[in-house]
């Protein structure tokens, strides 16, 4: 089926095979050390090619950091640093520093490891295939879960004993067919994610590397597996990416373009005569979609808002790590189901900002290099993504998950190497896609 991708070297089978195997790791409940082990492993590989490279070195086989990687290294280092000051403040115990240690190195520190990854010789084409095939894989194993249902196996068939060393929580290791919650009679699947939205992340990252496939039939194949992931998983954010994020890259890719200015005048224009009328909407709008999950809305709402009046408590440095909520939250722990909450409450301002100026500097960069380069554009757009995902989910827990996506971020960075956007428009797929269906 199409042309054949094969990994060329080490750092593009480990890639190759961590994605195509994800259902195999997950059976055996070491998803998450085991993805966070790939992280690590291919650091310190990238930091032994740097270490024996010379002057000599061919030019194609060089290895550049760019600044805003270094950047993130020193982020994710300085969340660690306050993580530790944190519990030194509270005087907690050697076993929460010993945690907390463990906690950082298969979470934050993933965020910095996995981009400079994307320095090492992968070629983002070799991601996108493998990311198809999963998607097939997904194709495949969501009817079963459905029947599992129907047939009323138990949702939790296998807990990993990992877990009893970085007890992070249970879910993580958990190998779940279907997840039913009684409260509300919803039936949602997570797959090899640990819960519903983690899917809906996953699923909408996947559609945005599909649609980089080459391949016609592996493209379907792709979009079909996410979308289905997408739907499957009932994320909100999900449906609300989908549509919303490829409209965001084209008007910040293409916005100096004349006829995008001139549109973008009319349309201000005719949005100010119908301001009332459109305000309307998007409140409605709004109001039906949180209204459609309402219990998980509240929920959301409450851990944010508990998660940023407790961080006064410890405005600097924070409060260390997460604290069980109280009974209006289901016991949700205080400092979860937010990046940005969860930030302020553990880790506090100085976390905040360590995460947010490499957050503002990627997106500049990707923004400046999507002008030029089709890999950028796609780095741009998952990057978006995370960036939308990160006000209900954490993207500190969930990296292991994503790591795909920030490896091609790695990968966009690369400007030694711009790919030219009339090689493959990124913003004319949608449009080949239906000539193509026809």
């Amino acid at each position: 089926m199409g042309k054949v991708i094969k990994p060329q070297n080490f750092e593009e089978r480990l890639v190759w095979y961590f994605i195509t195997g994800t259902y195999g790791i997950y059976l055996l409940g070491i998803l998450l050390p085991l993805n966070a082990c790939l992280g690590w492993l291919l650091f310190f590989y990238l930091c032994k090619k740097l270490w024996f490279q010379q002057e000599d070195t061919p030019v194609e086989k060089r290895i550049h950091i760019p600044w805003v990687l270094w950047i993130w290294v020193i982020g994710m280092s300085v969340i660690m640093i306050a993580q530790v000051v944190a519990l030194t403040n509270f005087e907690k115990s050697t076993n929460d520093y010993i945690r907390a240690i463990m906690s950082w190195s298969i979470s934050w520190a993933l965020l910095a490891l996995f981009p400079l990854v994307g320095r090492l010789h992968i070629r983002p084409q070799l991601i996108y295939r493998a990311i198809c095939i999963l998607c097939l894989q997904s194709l495949i194993i969501i009817p079963f879960c459905y029947l599992a249902y129907l047939v009323h196996l138990p949702h939790v068939i296998y807990s990993s004993p990992i877990e009893r060393i970085f007890q992070n929580g249970k879910q993580y290791y958990d190998v779940s067919l279907y997840h039913y919650y009684e409260y509300n009679g919803e039936l949602r699947l997570a797959l090899f994610a640990p819960w519903g939205p983690a899917l809906g992340i996953v699923g909408t990252l996947y559609f945005f590397f599909s649609l980089q496939e080459p391949d016609k039939k592996w493209r379907w194949i792709g979009i079909a597996g996410a979308v289905a992931m997408c739907v499957v998983s009932s994320s909100r954010l999900a449906f609300l990416a989908l549509p919303g994020v490829p409209v965001f890259v084209f008007i910040l890719t293409n916005f100096w373009r004349p006829y995008i200015q001139i549109w973008s005048g009319l349309l201000c224009f005719v949005s100010g005569i119908f301001s009332s009328v459109l305000l309307r909407t998007i409140t409605s709008f709004k109001d039906a979609v949180l209204e459609s999950r309402s219990d998980s809305t509240r929920v959301r709402k409450k851990l944010i808002e508990i998660a940023f009046e407790r961080s006064k408590e410890a405005p600097i440095w924070g409060h260390g790590n997460q604290e069980p909520g109280p009974q209006m939250v289901e016991k949700m722990p205080i400092g979860s189901h937010t990046t940005w909450g969860g930030l302020m409450f553990v880790n506090g301002l100085v976390g905040f900002v360590a995460f947010l100026v490499p957050m503002l500097c990627t997106f500049i960069t990707l923004l400046i290099e999507a002008q030029k380069s089709n890999t950028a554009k796609v780095g741009l757009s998952v990057f978006l993504v995370l960036l939308f995902f990160s006000s209900g989910e954490s993207l500190d827990v969930l990296a292991y998950l994503c790591w795909p996506a920030w490896v091609v971020i790695g990968i966009a960075l690369k400007q030694e190497d711009r790919q030219p956007i009339s090689s493959v428009d990124f913003s004319k797929t949608a449009s080949n896609l239906m000539l193509e269906q026809q």
